[in-house]
């Protein structure tokens, strides 16, 4: 669904859209892609600018919100600019608008109005396609048997798939031994 929607715009229903799931689930990668597809200026958090100004080039993607301090002025100000101007809004979060304390009523109508993509946790067949490239892009080669070793015992976190791969290639190097099963359970 996550992909759908990014892939889907222009063509939204509305002027803005947002990804929900936990961190490392892969929203950052989609902003990524749709910048390169939009040409959108990326954000972390929204705690200051203009809308006009941060609109500017008909496309913004706001990761993270609600953030450390999120200026629900502002955001407000952006999602109508946006649909004012026919300009674009992606923003990511881990929960959904509901969730974040957002005191102002007519922001919490249009964020609730917003399509939204929730990415769930990942199954053992993306947790291993994940793993394999994780190794793959540090040029590890792992059999099948350490894949299976590894989703059995870890949590179906994309973000602790990449924490538990740095780890083996750190153990790996530090003592100058092949990724194994033996070194993948110490």
């Amino acid at each position: 669904a996550a992909v759908a929607l990014v892939d889907g715009w222009p063509g939204w229903p509305t002027p803005a859209a947002l990804l929900t799931g936990p961190a490392g689930c892969g929203k950052s990668h989609l902003v990524e892609v749709w910048h390169q597809m939009s040409g959108a200026r990326v954000i972390k958090g929204l705690s200051e600018g203009s809308a006009s100004e941060l609109l500017a080039g008909g496309a913004l993607a706001i990761e993270d919100l609600p953030g450390d301090k999120l200026d629900e002025r502002l955001l407000f100000h952006v999602l109508n600019h946006a649909r004012e101007f026919h300009a674009h809004v992606l923003i990511t979060a881990q929960l959904l608008p509901q969730s974040w304390g957002v005191r102002l009523p007519d922001l919490l109508s249009r964020l609730g109005a917003l399509p939204v993509a929730a990415i769930g946790t990942a199954d053992d067949a993306l947790l291993r396609g994940v793993l394999l490239k994780l190794f793959a892009d540090r040029q590890i080669v792992v059999d099948e048997a350490i894949l299976s070793y590894l989703i059995l015992r870890m949590p179906r976190s994309l973000e602790t798939a990449r924490f538990t791969v740095a780890e083996i290639d750190r153990i790996s190097l530090e003592n100058k031994a092949e990724v194994t099963r033996s070194l993948v359970s110490r």
